[in-house]
């Protein structure tokens, strides 16, 4: 969902792009923020070229648009919920990212152990979604 439409034209195929977000998860009592881009340690936005297969297929389709999702313009916010791996092929695939490859974002630093040890697991019984508040940067 939309919480502000940004202005001009939207990211087209082949295109680089760059993007601030908060990675949150669904799971705990009220979801748990687990990584932003923006806070202090971090301050880097993400960033790749738009159909390279870097990123994960629901970030994309949320930024580029598809399948009935208009793409975001620049400025625009978007919240974009991301189902457990093997629910579907938007989300990332356990086995690559157990071993540290696959399409990103994935969060860097003290974060990422445990991103791995609850998004890249195959043997967990229960993976919360994952819940992105991302901002396209002109």
């Amino acid at each position: 969902a939309d919480a502000k439409i940004g202005t001009g034209p939207p990211p087209e195929i082949g295109a680089p792009a760059a993007i601030d977000y908060i990675m949150s998860t669904t799971g705990a009592a009220r979801g748990t923020r687990l990584y932003s881009t923006t806070d202090p340690e971090h301050r880097s936005p993400y960033r790749w070229v738009i159909g390279d297969g870097s990123t994960i297929g629901g970030l994309e389709r949320a930024v580029a648009g598809g399948d009935g999702v208009p793409p975001m313009k620049p400025g625009g916010v978007r919240r974009v919920i991301v189902a457990p791996a093997g629910m579907d092929t938007l989300g990332y695939d356990t086995r690559e990212c157990a071993k540290g490859k696959g399409p990103g974002p994935t969060p860097r630093g003290e974060t990422y152990q445990r991103f791995k040890n609850v998004f890249c697991n195959g043997q967990r019984p229960v993976v919360p979604e994952l819940v992105f508040d991302v901002k396209l940067l002109p």
